[in-house]
């Protein structure tokens, strides 16, 4: 993340979304007015300060002392690293600069950490309220980018949302622990389907008789919800109890109802 926002985000003049980005419009302004740019570290810890306080009461201990961590050690080697512009091309600049991004929260989030900012505020609104949140914090990142264009011309906020939007789905892509999808199973052996569902995810099934058309006989159907991160572990599962099983699988948009979560810690 320190190397992208020093060789991508800088020489391109971006000012990305999220309290980095909002961090780099500080440092922005700052040399305009003064001719002093305050260090990244400090800014970003400032302003990290409050969703800090909510993560470690709302969302985990351990979550937001490992976010901490990466907090500090971004915005230390951001200080300390030396710049190496890839290219000069704003576009290219642009994509390529918010797939590493994207790519840098995700391994975050991988290991049950966050870099902070709105990545804590999207994480509190996905505990809560059970929604995949990141393309809302992506519609607020764009007022600060907008905000910045303003300052500093639009063609830069312009990039800017390019960047963003390309970190965004991204995230979207490898990330998914918030998303939801919806199983619906036809076996022979319903009960061992559905011990192995709930041993591996902890989520409950629904168990629906139904007629199997082509041959005229009963059949059985287990309808359950996981998270999308889940989906290969269950499949595997499935296939080693029930190999002839019937497996149609559907991306869950809402959900309303209580849905297991596995905690942060």
């Amino acid at each position: 993340m320190a190397m992208n926002l020093k060789s991508f985000v800088r020489p391109g003049g971006l000012i990305p979304g999220g309290f980095n980005g909002l961090t780099r419009l500080i440092q922005e302004i700052a040399y305009m007015l003064w001719k002093v740019e305050p260090p990244f570290t400090v800014i970003n810890l400032a302003l990290n300060a409050v969703p800090i306080v909510i993560s470690f009461k709302f969302i985990g201990k351990r979550f937001t002392l490992y976010s901490c961590l990466m907090i500090v050690l971004a915005g230390l080697l951001t200080d300390i690293l030396p710049a190496y512009q890839f290219t000069t091309d704003i576009l290219l600049i642009a994509v390529f600069g918010g797939l590493i991004n994207g790519v840098a929260i995700s391994i975050c989030l991988f290991a049950r950490a966050t870099s902070g900012g709105t990545d804590f505020i999207s994480i509190f609104l996905s505990e809560k309220f059970g929604i995949d949140a990141w393309n809302y914090i992506l519609a607020g990142n764009v007022v600060i980018i907008l905000f910045a264009g303003y300052l500093f011309g639009w063609d830069k906020a312009l990039y800017s949302i390019i960047y963003q939007f390309s970190s965004t789905q991204v995230l979207n892509t490898l990330y998914k622990r918030y998303q939801k999808q919806t199983l619906l199973i036809v076996t022979n052996k319903p009960d061992e389907v559905y011990e192995g569902i709930r041993n591996v995810t902890n989520h409950d099934a629904t168990l629906i008789k139904g007629i199997g058309c082509y041959q005229n006989r009963e059949c059985n159907i287990l309808y359950s919800v996981i998270g999308r991160d889940e989906v290969r572990k269950v499949l595997n599962t499935v296939r080693k109890v029930d190999s002839t099983a019937f497996i149609n699988m559907i991306r869950t948009e809402s959900l309303s109802g209580r849905f297991y979560q596995r905690p942060n810690d």
